[in-house]
């Protein structure tokens, strides 16, 4: 039986690859109906708004304006939402 290693604990390749399929098929089931843009206010909704004003104020995102409304990319959003965050890092 093949078995992988990882420094905190060692797993069978099965389980490895059973565990990735489940991430991937909820990644895309969450991505699956998005819009192309949202809101700001639905932005905040969906991922906190703590996340997309620290995302915006590090240069991570950029908002498309437009006369009345603030709009963020979707999938810009839900890459940033799956990077493991540095929260000291300024």
């Amino acid at each position: 039986m093949l078995r992988l290693d990882f420094s905190d604990k060692s797993v069978s390749y099965d389980t490895f690859i059973h565990d990735v399929a489940a991430s991937v098929v909820r990644m895309l089931a969450e991505a699956r109906n998005d819009p192309e843009m949202v809101s700001q206010r639905q932005a905040y909704a969906m991922f906190g708004r703590g996340n997309v004003d620290r995302w915006r104020r590090q240069g991570k995102i950029q908002p498309c304006k437009r006369p009345g409304k603030v709009e963020y990319r979707t999938a810009e959003l839900r890459e940033l939402q799956r990077k493991k965050q540095d929260y000291f890092h300024l």
